[in-house]
């Protein structure tokens, strides 16, 4: 069974290498989208999906990533790739800053203050004169390779293209970790993960600097494909949107998620042909799915997994029994 996914895997790598031949220049641009949100809803998966934390500020660290790359680029001169670590560790630091205050709450409590950082956030970025006020900042130069400049559509798409695999790789890897198992035990009942000998806080600020790291880079990525970036691209839209893709998908599924941005993306574009009913379709759509799906499109199974991987491991021994007798 896990060599069989491994091969789907590898052959839905193959073909989005290839799309990019297939497709014209629109849908190469719609697909580019969806990647992003891939890397986004990937970021929030790990908040949201594994943590149980509610978070409506997430576009916060789309536009760190986003203005720092900007701002080291356009002021300070500096190579795109050296702008990277920096965003990382500016939204790592933005993580924790807003984590810190949510450690005591739960549910609405917990939404309203990730939503007054979001919306800080986007304040800030209007208000100050180092990123542009409400005009943004324009004239983002593009990044090289070498001597070669990374300007094509084709560039970008094969560039978030990779760090969505990546993003993909890496919460994949933290979910079937010590640290993914304690997200989940914190998720399912934090008082009693905390009596098991969890450390709470230290893993909820995990959690949340975490996700901001790899919503960053996603940041960093738009602000030089588009080489301008404003206020308005960080609304508080953006992190629904992307939280609406999360749980569309299924909470805690990284594949789930994966389908859960494709469609937040391409369902309003396959309907872009009814003009002004689109929204109210694809709006209705989404409140049946929620009705008689709330778990989700491809919600995670973490029972059947295990179970899965207890009966692979017992035949396992069964054979390496009988082969010894």
């Amino acid at each position: 069974m896990k060599k069989y996914k491994k091969h789907s895997l590898l052959l839905l790598v193959i073909v989005m290498f290839i799309l990019p031949l297939l497709l014209d220049i629109y849908w190469l641009d719609v697909l580019t989208l969806v990647l992003f949100y891939v890397v986004l809803t990937q970021g929030l998966n790990i908040v949201v999906g594994y943590t149980g934390l509610l978070d409506l500020g997430y576009a916060a660290f789309f536009a760190v990533g986003a203005y720092t790359t900007a701002i080291l680029m356009t002021t300070f001169h500096w190579s795109f790739w050296l702008t990277l670590p920096v965003a990382a560790l500016f939204a790592a630091v933005a993580g924790i800053i807003v984590g810190t205050p949510t450690l005591r709450l739960r549910s609405d409590y917990l939404a309203i203050v990730t939503l007054g950082f979001g919306e800080i956030v986007r304040i800030l970025a209007i208000n100050l004169d180092i990123t542009g006020s409400s005009s943004g900042i324009y004239g983002i130069p593009r990044p090289t390779i070498g001597s070669y400049v990374l300007s094509s559509q084709q560039d970008f798409y094969y560039l978030i293209l990779i760090v969505a695999i990546i993003s993909v790789l890496v919460v994949y890897r933290l979910g079937h970790s010590r640290i993914g198992r304690a997200w989940v035990y914190i998720r399912e009942d934090e008082d009693a993960a905390e009596a098991m000998g969890i450390n709470r806080i230290r893993l909820k600020l995990l959690s949340y600097a975490t996700g901001a790291v790899i919503g960053s880079l996603a940041g960093s990525i738009f602000a030089v494909k588009m080489s301008a970036i404003a206020p308005l691209s960080f609304s508080f839209l953006q992190s629904v949107m992307i939280l609406l893709a999360v749980v569309l998908g299924g909470l805690g599924s990284i594949p789930g998620v994966v389908i859960g941005a494709a469609l937040v993306i391409v369902l309003p574009e396959v309907l872009r042909g009814a003009e002004d009913w689109r929204y109210l379709i694809f709006g209705v759509a989404l409140v049946i799915m929620m009705i008689f799906r709330p778990q989700g499109i491809l919600p995670k199974k973490y029972e059947t997994e295990d179970r899965s991987d207890l009966d692979e491991k017992e035949e396992t021994n069964d054979k390496d029994h009988s082969m010894s007798v």
